[in-house]
Order: C-alpha cells, then sequence, then structure tokens
C-alpha cells in the first residue's frame, strides 16, 4: 500500500427538496383545502476515524463526494425522502483544513470520532404549512435549502509516541529495524527514507510506537531536500529521538542543523522532550568515541547517550530513557470509576495533568437501603483512593447526595414520599452522620 499523507476533496451536502403546492380534489369533499408536503432534507457530509487506515491514497482515487439531495414534496401531505448522508473514512490523527490549508476544520486524534463537514440543506414547506383562518387555499410553497459545496485538504499526521530525527543516513531507519518488527529500506545513501515508517518497540514489558521520517537537511524550512512536511508526524509523539551520525567530521554543524530546522518549523515540536544519542558507535574507536561524545554534549548542553544500532549496543537502554519519558508526558492514574458498588477501579491514561476530581456519590452507593445504614467498607475504600489521589498532588472534591436517604434510616421514616418539614430533618440527621463517617 502507498503512503499518502495530504489529499485534497471536493464535498457538497445535498439541496433540500421543495414543497409541493397541491389541493384535494376528493369528489364528495366539498371544501379540500391544501395538503402539499414538504420536501425532504438533503444530505449531510461526515468524516469519521476509522481503525485499520494508516494512509489517504484512497483519496487519490476518489476525490469527489456529493450526499443526495432531498426528494420534493408531493399532494395528500406526502413529505419527500431525505437524501443520504456520505461519510468519508480517515485514519485515526487526520487534520481536516480549509481551501487555504491554514484554517483546521476538524482534528480527529481519537478512534470513532465523528466531524460534519457540510450540513444539508432543509427541505421547503409546501402549501399545507401556509394554510389560515385568512388564507384558506394558499397557492405558494418554499424551494428547497441550497446544499453546502466545499474545497478541503486532508492532512495526516501518524500517531506515534516517539519520533525518530536526524539528518539523512544518521541510522534512524537502522534502529527501527533493530528495535521492532518493522522492515525499512536500508541503504548506504541519502534519502532511503521516502515515506515515514511506524514500528511497534518493547522494553520491560511495555510497548510503544516510534515513527522514523525522511531525513531533514539545512534548508529543509525552505523547500530543500524532501522538505519539513514530514515533521507533521512527530508533532504528536510525546518524545523526539535525536540521532547523530558519530562517524561525521561535522557531527556539531549536524546537531545544530536539525534544531534550527525544528525551530524554523515553529509551533512546539522545538520544546518538546528531546533525547540526543550518538549513534554508529561500532565504527569508532575508544579515543573517537570519548572525542565525538563530548563535542556532541557541548554541544547540546546536556545529556548525550551513545549506540550503536547495527550491534544493538545501548539500543535497551536508549529504549528505557524513551519509555520513561513517555510515561512523564502520558500519565496514568486510578481513579474511581461510577461502579464504586462493585468497588472496581479502572486506570485512566490522560495527556494532561489532573489538577482537580470531582466524585459524585448517590444516596444508592451511600446508604444500604435495606438497613437504612451508611456502608462503611465502601466509605473505607472510596477514603483509601482519595488519600492516594491526593499524594499525586490531585484536589478531590466530593459530592453527596446520600444524607436523606441516611437520615431516613436514622429516624425511620421509611421509603415512601415524606411532608417538606420530614424531608428537612431526615436531610439535617443524615448530613450530621456524614460528618462524623
Amino acid at each position: 500500500m502507498k503512503f499518502l499523507d495530504l489529499a485534497k476533496v471536493y464535498i457538497r451536502s445535498g439541496a433540500g427538496g421543495g414543497g409541493c403546492v397541491s389541493f384535494r380534489r376528493e369528489k364528495y369533499i366539498e371544501y379540500g383545502g391544501p395538503d402539499g408536503g414538504d420536501g425532504g432534507g438533503g444530505g449531510t457530509v461526515w468524516a469519521e476515524a476509522v481503525d485499520g487506515l494508516n494512509t489517504l491514497i484512497d483519496f487519490r482515487y476518489q476525490q469527489h463526494f456529493f450526499a443526495k439531495n432531498g426528494q420534493p414534496g408531493m399532494g395528500k401531505q406526502r413529505t419527500g425522502k431525505d437524501g443520504d448522508d456520505i461519510l468519508l473514512r480517515v485514519p485515526v490523527g487526520t487534520e481536516i483544513l480549509d481551501e487555504d490549508q491554514e484554517t483546521v476544520i476538524a482534528d480527529m486524534p481519537e478512534l470513532g470520532q465523528r466531524v460534519q463537514l457540510a450540513r444539508g440543506g432543509n427541505g421547503g414547506w409546501g402549501n399545507l404549512h401556509f394554510k389560515s383562518a385568512t388564507n384558506q387555499a394558499p397557492r405558494r410553497s418554499n424551494p428547497g435549502q441550497d446544499g453546502v459545496e466545499r474545497t478541503l485538504w486532508l492532512r495526516l499526521k501518524l500517531i506515534a509516541d516517539v519520533g525518530l530525527l536526524g539528518l539523512p543516513n544518521a541510522g534512524k531507519s537502522t534502529f527501527l529495524a533493530a528495535t521492532s518488527n518493522a522492515r525499512p529500506k536500508i541503504a548506504d545513501y541519502p534519502f532511503t527514507t521516502l515515506h515515514p515508517n511506524l514500528g511497534v518497540v518493547g522494553v520491560d514489558n511495555t510497548e510503544f510506537v516510534v515513527a522514523d521520517i525522511p531525513g531533514l537537511i539545512e534548508g529543509a524550512h525552505d523547500g530543500r531536500g524532501l522538505g519539513t512536511r514530514f515533521l507533521g508526524h512527530v508533532e504528536r509523539c510525546a518524545v523526539l529521538l535525536h540521532l547523530v551520525d558519530g562517524t561525521s567530521p561535522t557531527l556539531v554543524e549536524d546537531y545544530h542543523t536539525i534544531i534550527g530546522e525544528l525551530e524554523a518549523y515553529g509551533g512546539e515540536l522545538a520544546d518538546r522532550p528531546r533525547i540526543t544519542v550518538l549513534n554508529k558507535i561500532d565504527a569508532l574507536d575508544e579515543e573517537e568515541l570519548a572525542s565525538a561524545y563530548e563535542e556532541l554534549k557541548k554541544a547540546c548542553g546536556g545529556d548525550v547517550m551513545h549506540m550503536s544500532g547495527v550491534a544493538k549496543t545501548n539500543t535497551v537502554e536508549v529504549l528505557r530513557a524513551l519509555r520513561s519519558e513517555i510515561d512523564d508526558d502520558r500519565k496514568e492514574i486510578i481513579i474511581p470509576n461510577k461502579s464504586f458498588v462493585t468497588d472496581q477501579l479502572i486506570n485512566w491514561s490522560l495527556t494532561d495533568p489532573i489538577t482537580r476530581i470531582v466524585i459524585k456519590i448517590g444516596s444508592a452507593l451511600l446508604v444500604d437501603r435495606s438497613e437504612g445504614t451508611l456502608r462503611a467498607d465502601w466509605l473505607t475504600s472510596l477514603a483509601q483512593d482519595v488519600v492516594w489521589l491526593k499524594q499525586a498532588g490531585v484536589d478531590v472534591v466530593l459530592v453527596s447526595s446520600g444524607s436523606i436517604a441516611l437520615g431516613r434510616g436514622a429516624l425511620g421514616l421509611g421509603n415512601g414520599s415524606l411532608p417538606l418539614e420530614q424531608s428537612q430533618a431526615a436531610a439535617a440527621v443524615g448530613q450530621i452522620r456524614l460528618a462524623r463517617a
């Protein structure tokens, strides 16, 4: 399957059907009156992120997507049929842009996400809608609303945890092949990689996705080489892995070239967490390795790792460093779910830091209705979860609605409806017991 990450499509929603002008013509009904039906609504154009796709190649062979028009209304108060909708199935991670290729209409990073691109036109009213006491035989109807016609661009940004950066022949594809089952093309000439490759790597019983993009050269932001459009595939990554060829006589310049292209690309890519690795150390002796390592460390002003993708030297250490950065970015915490009644917990992975969680506690969870008493074991479990969240730096707000149910049991008021005075008394008693629980 060929890889395509940019496609132009032409869409048009369906126009609404026109309303009908019609009158009843039965033989024995003297004053039949109007009976013209409304027109049907036009079809809508939708886009949906689906599983199993990682390219926009389908949109190279079909660029036009037109929804059906609504049918006009008919006599005997018959409404026209609505036009069928049309659906564009796109890979997860697709951005939908306006014709200027700058205005983002929708971003679809989640599976099953559905976006309306062009709404179908409304159907027109038939003359039945215009009947009144002063106009008992209207001879007017409304035309259907026109559809919406648009030209859109689809741009795919692959969903990966790690993005590989480096000059051509820095060893990116070799690293991907050495650590995953991916088999990208590998050769000893520049620009062997012409389109992004994905690979699933594993370390310490944890798997994550690595994206290998074509190499960058100086001036790529001005269109030199393959340009910078492939950098969009690493915008969503949690961490970038910058590989520097240790055999290059200009490794410091090579390092600054990539950093300069990231800054010229704009956005938050240059500020993304980045791990710098000196690659191809199998081709260096100890003295050359020490010299190259010190030069690169001084150039980047931070920690530098070294490895060999071909010999698989230190690749596990690099994967562990990547995994650590991914864990920090995709912070995973355990929070209580709605299923408190079974004391179950779920893992909720979030990309944004959590500052506050509001837990709504209903009376069915808080109070044993058969006995009118607090569920002490459940409250203990909840308290442990709250303590854990507090230690994780999360502000927890508890909202309870079980005070009346608890007060009913304490006062022996049963489960039926209560007068206002008894409800207030039950709420007061229940709140006191909740405070002391």
